[in-house]
């Protein structure tokens, strides 16, 4: 393919990812009257309140994708050098493919278009890598708050509940010991014929230390603590009648919830709306309070990024190399 050819291609690409997203942008916020019931709830708070509040959890959103192109760069690290800005931009332009493709498949092939060509696949690999490491966190929290929702809400034997710990432990355990031996999941696909030949793409793998993990693993917890502050921070704004800790026992079985079922990114609003009520049920009847909360953060953290990625979808060369010297 011509140069010429290859840069038609590469500006039709860019144009339509961004309108594509733009357009599935529009019709859910058209279609969507919870945003005006978060208007509506917020009509009479003072407006130095209202800017106070969103804009602490606007920088809380920042942070939290920091955190992610942070832990980008040093996943990277292992396949290609990158700045930390090239991170974030990777970052942000992943996140406006992710709006519209299947839990979030598309954020893979935006992020790792910022590579060189030849690291792309293997890119993909890393970044699997870190979203191990930030499932890792969700099921541990995830699996110790049910138990404790369990103990507190639901009447069942003493015997039922034992058998629920030691299932959750040892789910738990599970997933942390698979994460700090990665290494094992190369050994299982060199070991079948038909995935050995592909080994030069997934030997990553067997190239994290325990380390280098741990690591990793910090800026999961990192940017668990900062997502988690924001529904603290939304959930007490809009219903302050609500305890922190009841709050941080909630917010995790969300978290653990969203992460087994299946969703696009704008679709994920319902998911998370739906899990909210039931849960939060138990400790409030504000259900539009609740749902707002939803709403805000999942305007900050989805659909605010993904506009703002769309700036850098324009930076991509499909084609050739995106690294700058």
């Amino acid at each position: 393919m011509s140069p010429n050819y290859k840069k038609i291609l590469t500006n039709i690409i860019k144009i339509a990812v961004v309108a594509f997203a733009f357009w599935f942008i529009y019709k859910k916020l058209t279609q969507r009257g919870n945003l005006q019931d978060f208007i509506n709830l917020i009509h009479n708070i003072p407006a130095k309140e209202i800017f106070l509040v969103l804009g602490s959890a606007f920088l809380l959103m920042l942070l939290n994708w920091g955190l992610e192109a942070g832990k980008w760069q040093k996943l990277i690290e292992r396949v290609e050098k990158i700045s930390l800005w090239r991170a974030v931009e990777s970052v942000f332009c992943g996140l406006t493919w992710a709006v519209f493709t299947p839990n979030r498949l598309g954020e893979f092939g935006g992020r790792v278009f910022f590579l060189s060509p030849k690291r792309r696949v293997v890119g993909v690999v890393a970044m699997a890598v870190g979203n191990i490491g930030q499932l890792v966190l969700t099921n541990v929290f995830g699996a110790i708050a049910v138990c404790v929702f369990v103990y507190r809400f639901i009447p069942i034997s003493i015997s039922l509940f034992a058998l629920l710990c030691v299932a959750s432990a040892a789910f738990v355990v599970f997933f942390v010991i698979f994460y700090f031996n990665i290494k094992w999941l190369n050994n299982l696909l060199l070991s079948f014929k038909f995935t050995r030949k592909y080994h030069k793409f997934y030997s990553v793998l067997a190239r994290y230390s325990k380390e280098e993990l741990s690591s990793i693993l910090l800026f999961c917890l990192a940017r668990y603590a900062v997502f988690t502050s924001q529904y603290v921070l939304m959930f007490l704004w809009l219903i302050p009648s609500l305890q922190v800790m009841d709050i941080l026992l909630f917010v995790p079985i969300l978290f653990f919830v969203q992460s087994i079922l299946p969703s696009l990114d704008l679709l994920d609003w319902g998911v998370r709306s739906f899990t909210a009520l039931f849960f939060f049920n138990y400790i409030t009847t504000e259900k539009t309070a609740v749902v707002a909360c939803i709403t805000s953060i999942w305007l900050l953290n989805i659909i605010i990024p993904a506009i703002l990625g769309s700036y850098f979808v324009f930076k991509l060369n499909f084609f050739g190399n995106n690294q700058r010297n």
